[in-house]
This record gives C-alpha cells, sequence and structure tokens, in this order.
C-alpha cells in the first residue's frame, strides 16, 4: 500500500472542475440516447395493434362450404417494419451526438444485443401558397390577408405540382412495394393486446398468506330497530325476524340523498314522512290512520316511500348566478 507522497501530486483545482464539467456533459449524452431507446420501444409497441386477423384451416373449410356471406369492410392491413441492428443504430445516435457535441460515446453506454423493428413511413409535404401581388403567404382562407387578393392560379405554390413523369415514376414504386410486400411478409411483433391484470402482493412477515392490495370500501351496516342486532343475510333479522324497515338505522347513514328511507326497505311504524298533494309540504310525523296537513289543513295527505332525492341547490348560490346574468344584460 503506497503512502500519500508516493502516490504523485494531487491534482489541481482547475482540471477537477474540467473533469466535473466533462462528467456532466457525458450524463447528458447517456440520458438522451436512453431516452430516444426508450422511445423507440413505445413507437415499436403499438405495432401488434394494426395486425390483419388469421383464420384457422376448419374455420375456412367451413366458410367454403357455408353460403356467401355479405360483403363486409376489409381488414386492417399489417403494418410493414424491417429488422435493424440495435448496435448500428445506437451507433448512428452516437456518431451524430458526437459531431454534435465533439464528443467520442464508447460503445458501452448502450445496448447492442438484438435487432429493432422500424416502420418506413412516406414523408409528408405541406402546401404553401403565395400572393403574385404582394408575395405575402396565405393564411387558411383563400383571400390574401394583406393586399385582399383572392388566391389564382397565378400565385405561387411550394412545393409545386408535380408532372406527369414524377407520377408516373411514383406509381412504379407504388407498384414495385406492394410486390415486395406481397413476396416478402411484413414482420409483426408479438404482442397480447389484453395483458393479464396485475396483482399487487407483499409476502407476509410471519410466514403466512401473501397481503394483497385491494382498494378500501365503506362497510355498510344496517341494526334492527327491534332488537338491536346486525343484519347479517337478507333483509330479515335473525333474531327476532323482524323485516328491515325505514325506522332501522344505517351506518354510516345517507340522510341527505335518502332522506325518507333506503330502497328497498318496507315502511317503519315510528317515523313517517308526509307530502300535501296541495300545498307540497312536505313533514314527519308518527304514522296514524289520518293525517291532515299541519299548514293548510288539507284532510288527505300522501305517504312517502323510500327513495332518492337530488339535493336543493343553495339559495345564495342561484341568487349570485341570477345577478351575474342581470349584470350581463345591462352590460348588452
Amino acid at each position: 500500500m503506497s503512502s500519500p507522497a508516493q502516490g504523485g501530486p494531487p491534482p489541481q483545482k482547475g482540471k477537477e472542475k474540467e473533469k466535473k464539467g466533462l462528467g456532466k456533459v457525458l450524463s447528458r449524452m447517456k440520458t438522451v440516447v436512453l431516452k430516444k431507446a426508450d422511445q423507440s420501444r413505445r413507437r415499436l409497441s403499438t405495432l401488434g395493434l394494426k395486425a390483419a386477423p388469421t383464420t384457422s384451416a376448419p374455420a375456412e373449410a367451413e366458410a367454403s362450404t357455408s353460403t356467401p356471406a355479405p360483403p363486409t369492410e376489409a381488414a386492417p392491413v399489417a403494418v410493414e417494419a424491417t429488422k435493424v441492428p440495435r448496435s448500428e443504430l445506437f451507433a448512428e445516435r452516437a456518431k451524430k451526438l458526437g459531431e454534435q457535441f465533439g464528443l467520442e460515446l464508447p460503445s458501452t453506454w448502450y445496448s447492442t444485443e438484438g435487432d429493432v423493428l422500424r416502420v418506413e413511413k412516406p414523408i409528408k409535404m405541406r402546401v404553401h401558397y403565395y400572393c403574385h401581388v404582394c408575395n405575402s403567404s396565405f393564411g387558411i382562407s383563400k383571400e390574401c390577408a394583406k393586399c385582399k387578393h383572392q388566391r389564382c392560379k397565378q400565385c405561387k405554390r411550394v412545393p409545386s405540382k408535380r408532372t406527369e413523369a414524377q407520377k408516373e415514376e411514383s406509381r412504379k414504386k407504388r407498384a414495385a412495394i406492394l410486390k415486395e410486400r406481397a413476396e416478402h411478409q411484413p414482420i409483426v411483433p408479438d404482442w397480447d393486446p389484453n395483458p393479464k391484470k396485475i396483482v399487487i402482493k407483499r409476502p407476509a412477515k410471519t410466514g403466512g398468506q401473501d397481503l394483497y392490495y385491494r382498494k378500501p370500501r365503506q362497510r355498510i351496516r344496517r341494526t334492527c330497530c327491534t332488537c338491536g342486532k346486525l343484519f347479517l343475510n337478507g333483509k330479515t333479522c335473525e333474531g327476532c325476524q323482524h323485516v328491515r324497515c325505514t325506522d332501522c338505522p344505517r351506518d354510516p347513514p345517507k340522510k341527505d340523498k335518502y332522506p325518507y328511507g333506503y330502497p328497498g326497505d318496507a315502511l317503519g311504524t315510528r317515523i313517517g314522512h308526509y307530502q300535501c298533494p296541495e300545498c307540497k309540504h312536505k313533514f314527519s310525523i308518527p304514522p296514524a290512520a289520518e293525517v291532515s296537513c299541519p299548514k293548510c289543513s288539507h284532510p288527505k295527505v300522501e305517504r312517502l316511500t323510500p327513495r332518492k332525492v337530488e339535493p336543493e341547490p343553495d339559495p345564495e348560490l342561484v341568487k349570485s348566478v341570477q345577478d351575474r346574468l342581470q349584470n350581463l344584460k345591462l352590460k348588452q
């Protein structure tokens, strides 16, 4: 083991700063390379969605013997993909980054194993028109925003329209591509569009059953209003055979949405909810044979059954909205 004196002179501060700056640039280059690789994997993972469905031999035999089916829509064509070595792909990216930043990236920074699927797509060109009067560019409309000139045939088009020779050449290229696709079937990656449900679990500390993650749920409990026991199975109490009614309490309660009882409950004998058909007044009193409205003394009132009720809007909020609408009308 050598002493500090034998190891040579300590590095200077300026060199340490230079190394730190160089290491920072190299780390950024590595991040860019890995990010582009991740994006290429994501693009390739979507290719399986457009694969053409295949049919088995028995199904084809049955289809040939059966009656002809009505014409249906054509099946989507599989995406054309070609295999490219991963090393060649990353070497090209490292070369471009080196030319831009003047650094040499070692091959150990990226993976060179296997192949990558690439999809070749035609280049799309945007068409721009320029006014021949003022030489300004047309926008979305066909009228020049500067001199109000309507677009005509004399206005310059970029790129210019293709000639017949160029159209014929493009037709030949397209025919050659279709012929090559017919001879060499495109590569479709194996991808399962219906992945299995992910189960989140954790092994138990005591060596028993594993712990599974489940979403928290609110347990609803109903208590019998006669004997105070919980309803376990069904709507009948196991202790006193009492049928669950609107008087049986609910934990947690939800009186704002179900003020007259919960759906599926029988009418209780302790509290009854009534509504007058004349003045629409609602009140709650113990059930009786003859009940009259305490507001207008109407002799016949209706008992309200358990149902969901939408909460009434806040009067202050309604008033504020009306004031805003009134102010808008005044401004107009």
